[in-house]
């Protein structure tokens, strides 16, 4: 039979990347966590990770045990939790994951109430735009601003948000008003990095897509640097109004190509499949679910 330590042990050196900084992370010595995956490997009879003096790696049998080892220690952690709380209370760690424009607008100030009516829960937030992998990486809950979700995890949709082209009047005072979208490639353009499609924008027009391959003068893998770009009369920018529409409505900004419409996209929470879902997590995405049903923009 799997030894819950055992694989707590191993599923800490795999999130730490080596048995030292595993063992700093769960109050266990060096030799306790290593004897903890020898023994490990020895009851399953396989190599669960490649070691060398410079790194730590998992092997292939690693990989797949990796996953549900994940599942089980949750499990188990979930099962644990509901046992030993009363009223169904939900403790432990979450783990979540964010894009960081909207992780800091929208769900930092969501996090107060989630807490209070959460006492027992702790919050671990990473926001990056980049697609993480929940599995590999240890999350509980993602949000992702996509249409194209991965088959393999389950997502409640939460809002959406329409993509808005814009520029600030002065820079629209100076170049000129573009009237239709290939006009675009005669101006500045600051994009996002990553923007599904690249440099080409795609539009809804009153006659079909339109599609246009724009020259920026600048990429970046940050919203906020594209808005402050556009409001600093540089340029124009491509963005969803969850960031841009307050400035939309204030003038600062004004809408572009009022006759074509950019994509619309949904605004997911997503968890990894799992048969039974830890309470935590159930508590989080109904929280969420509750909190979008009239988004602010």
């Amino acid at each position: 039979m799997l030894d819950l330590q055992q694989l707590s042990s191993f599923l800490a050196v795999v999130r730490a990347g080596s048995f030292v900084a595993a063992a700093d992370a769960t109050g266990l010595s060096k030799a306790a966590v290593s004897r903890h995956v020898a023994d490990l490997e020895a009851q399953l009879g396989v190599r669960l990770l490649h070691r060398t003096t410079r790194r730590l790696s998992l092997s292939e049998e690693g990989q797949r045990f990796h996953g549900r080892a994940l599942e089980l220690v949750a499990a188990w952690e979930e099962l644990e939790a509901e046992t030993a709380s009363s009223g169904g209370e939900a403790t432990g760690l979450l783990r979540i994951n964010a894009p960081l424009t909207f992780g800091n607008l929208h769900l930092a100030p969501l996090w107060r109430g989630f807490l209070a009516a959460n006492p027992k829960l702790a919050l671990d937030i990473t926001l990056n735009d980049r697609v993480v992998d929940l599995i590999e990486e240890g999350f509980d809950v993602a949000i992702r601003i996509t249409n194209r979700l991965d088959p393999q995890l389950v997502s409640r949709r939460l809002a959406s948000t329409q993509m808005r082209l814009c520029a600030s009047p002065r820079y629209l005072e100076v170049h000129g008003v573009p009237e239709h979208p290939r006009d675009l490639v005669g101006h500045q353009v600051f994009a996002y990095s990553y923007w599904s499609t690249g440099n080409d924008w795609t539009f809804q027009g009153p006659n079909g897509d339109v599609t246009v391959r724009v020259n920026p003068r600048i990429h970046t893998n940050s919203g906020d640097t594209c808005r402050s770009a556009a409001l600093q009369h540089q340029g124009i920018i491509l963005q969803p109004d969850f960031l841009v529409g307050p400035d939309l409505k204030l003038g600062a900004l004004v809408e572009l190509l009022p006759g074509y419409r950019s994509i619309e996209l949904g605004i997911h929470a997503v968890y990894a499949t799992r048969k039974h879902q830890p309470m935590k997590t159930r508590r989080l995405i109904d929280y969420l679910v509750e909190a979008f049903i009239a988004p602010r923009w």
